[in-house]
């Protein structure tokens, strides 16, 4: 039972890894353009579609990690709340185990996201750049500007993402009458 339980647990690990990846780096051009048209020194001077990919190594950086732990600690919350209460209560658990699973995925996205905008904006050159410098101004508590916030942007999408996805996956088990697997899971993700 541990072994399975400690295979489950790698799964999920590698598996939001992975995802958080291909996704992370198929929108990136779109997450530049975004984050110069926000920039206060407006989208040309931010760099406006020049080196679109400025960036992307402090993105892949954080991108697997974030999105591991993400699924790693949703899963584990998951479990825990499925035994503790209720089927009834299914959807807050679901609500809850997603929270737990942003806060901790923020742990690594938050400071990863703070190298990637600066560089995205012309802000540093490169990676390194950017976090020996963020270090010597800042401090650690450099890298987490902006953590609560984006912990506070981030809960409410999962509050509404992560019970319409298991309950579509619930549903897709009882209607196809076998169990779950990872078409039904991507289909309904």
């Amino acid at each position: 039972m541990v072994s399975q339980e400690k295979n489950s647990f790698l799964v999920n690990l590698l598996s939001g890894g992975c995802a958080g990846t291909s996704v992370d780096v198929a929108l990136f051009p779109l997450d530049t353009i975004k984050t110069r048209l926000q920039s206060s020194e407006g989208f040309v001077k931010a760099g406006g579609f020049r080196g679109i990919y400025r960036g992307l190594s402090a993105a892949a950086a954080g991108s697997a990690p974030g999105a591991a732990l993400f699924f790693s600690s949703y899963e584990a919350s998951k479990e825990w709340g499925t035994k503790t209460f209720d089927e009834k209560y299914a959807p807050l658990v679901h609500m809850g185990s997603a929270s737990v699973g942003e806060t901790v995925a923020c742990l690594v996205r938050v400071p990863t996201e703070v190298v990637k905008q600066r560089m995205q904006t012309g802000q540093y050159g490169s990676f390194r750049e950017a976090v020996s410098t963020i270090m010597k101004t800042e401090g650690p508590g450099g890298f987490y500007t902006g953590y609560l916030t984006t912990v506070a942007r981030e809960i409410p999408f999962s509050f509404i993402q992560f019970p319409m996805y298991e309950g579509l996956k619930k549903y897709w088990s009882e209607w196809q009458g076998k169990g779950g697997g990872a078409r039904p899971s991507a289909l309904c993700g």
